[in-house]
């Protein structure tokens, strides 16, 4: 059972955890051996991959034109960086490949896309790599440009009348639909502010954070997933939701994207109103997990019939979100809460979906229940679990695990075999 959060008149209470645990599967040697076969294994034309099947737990491969198409290229820049905080050796994996000349391949295949390929606002996710590799060799030219040239396309998607950037295109051109995830896309404006100058990107992304502010999150500090907008007066039509159980229900990716946006809108900007925002929606995903601490794929869906499937993503991300929120907090004792539900959260999950058996790190993810999909590994699932090892690491919270005998498949055999239900343009070179 997790501690219950609260804020009151702006200080956090907590009971502590009586034990932090951090499961060891975070530096398995099964991750870089996974991912190394999945760059082995990638199309050619590049596609990528996805989430799984149900079982075997065989990844689909989707076009560059999806959402989704960064997060494998970058999952190869993460396992770049964990060689460069844990080394390589043959005990943890890092040594069967360079990671960093994988990750730049696998990155070629997202340098063609363009606003009229379908990616749209996600051109935010997209760049991913990119930022990655400036942070590698920050004065690589085709990165400098994809980035731009990603921030350039988010900018024109925004609408000054309205606030915000639009998420989904419609038929109907008055009809402006914005999307709590839209937060995770901004950070690209940033990128490009920094590296061009151009003030005008920092101040749509501070709009954009704003008037989610205003209008997508509720009173207890949940989240709607869809805000519609008329374009022409910049009022809200509808709230709703697209992926959630019901228009009042709280969508728990979307929390948990909603985590992360708004304390990587206080990293960029300073702006205590986006700690605050982070804060509460945190507070929220950890007070409403339930008593089995695993997360669902919506917090307010009914648990039968048929039992409420989890969300490993959610959960992942929602982990890593924390340690962003922990990194950007102004005390110890706010710091530690958010550090003991990231424990609690990639435990319970890591118990759950570790799935040694699967091509993907986790199994148990919803990638969307109105279209009948669950029960999936998920790249973005698998890429913030990796990630979340790669924080613990950086801040400190716990070391490198090397011990082969304690990470292997083998000693992960007692995991369940299968998913469970829970209650709870033209081609460039990249180089």
């Amino acid at each position: 059972m997790l501690p219950k959060f609260s804020i009151i008149f702006g200080f956090l209470s907590v009971s502590p955890l009586s034990q932090a645990i951090l499961p060891s599967e975070l530096f398995s040697s099964d991750i870089p051996t996974k991912v190394l076969a999945t760059f082995k294994a990638l199309p050619k034309p590049v596609q990528y991959p996805q989430y799984t099947d149900t079982g075997p737990g065989k990844w689909l491969y989707f076009s560059p034109n999806t959402w989704t198409s960064g997060f494998f290229p970058v999952t190869g820049y993460a396992l770049n960086t964990r060689k460069q905080l844990c080394g390589a050796t043959p005990a943890n994996g890092l040594n069967n490949a360079d990671w960093l000349n994988l990750a730049r391949s696998a990155s070629n295949g997202l340098l063609s896309l363009n606003a009229n390929n379908g990616i749209g606002h996600d051109v935010g996710f997209i760049s991913y790599p990119f930022i990655e590799e400036l942070v590698v060799n920050p004065t690589n030219q085709t990165a400098i440009n994809a980035v731009n040239n990603f921030a350039s396309m988010l900018a024109a998607r925004f609408n000054p009348v309205v606030g915000c950037t639009r998420s989904w295109d419609t038929a109907d051109p008055t009809d402006f639909q914005v999307i709590i995830d839209n937060m995770m896309n901004l950070e690209v404006l940033f990128h490009s502010a920094d590296l061009t100058g151009n003030s005008t990107l920092r101040k749509i992304a501070t709009t954009h954070a704003d008037t989610t502010m205003a209008n997508h999150i509720r009173d207890d500090g949940s989240t709607w997933h869809v805000v519609e907008y008329n374009s022409t007066t910049g009022l809200v039509i509808k709230k709703r939701t697209a992926q959630g159980f019901s228009d009042s229900s709280t969508w728990s990716r979307g929390q948990a994207w909603g985590i992360y946006g708004f304390a990587n809108m206080y990293k960029f900007t300073n702006d205590t109103n986006y700690l605050d925002t982070s804060r509460r929606l945190a507070t929220y995903f950890l007070n409403n997990i339930p008593s089995d601490g695993i997360v669902p794929w919506d917090f307010n869906a009914p648990l039968t019939p048929p039992p409420r499937p989890a969300d490993s993503s959610a959960a992942t991300i929602a982990a890593t979100g924390l340690l962003l929120l922990a990194q950007q907090e102004t005390t110890d004792s706010l710091k530690q809460q958010w550090i003991d539900g990231a424990f609690s959260i990639l435990n319970n999950i890591t118990t759950l979906a570790w799935r040694p058996s699967w091509q993907s790190l986790l199994s148990n993810g919803t990638v969307n229940i109105p279209a009948n999909n669950s029960l999936t590994g998920i790249v973005y699932g698998d890429y913030y679990f990796i990630k979340a090892g790669n924080d613990l690491v950086s801040m400190g919270l716990t070391s490198c695990r090397d011990n082969v005998d304690s990470n292997s498949t083998a000693s992960t055999s007692d995991r369940a075999s299968s998913p469970v239900q829970s209650s709870g343009a033209r081609r460039l070179s990249l180089f």
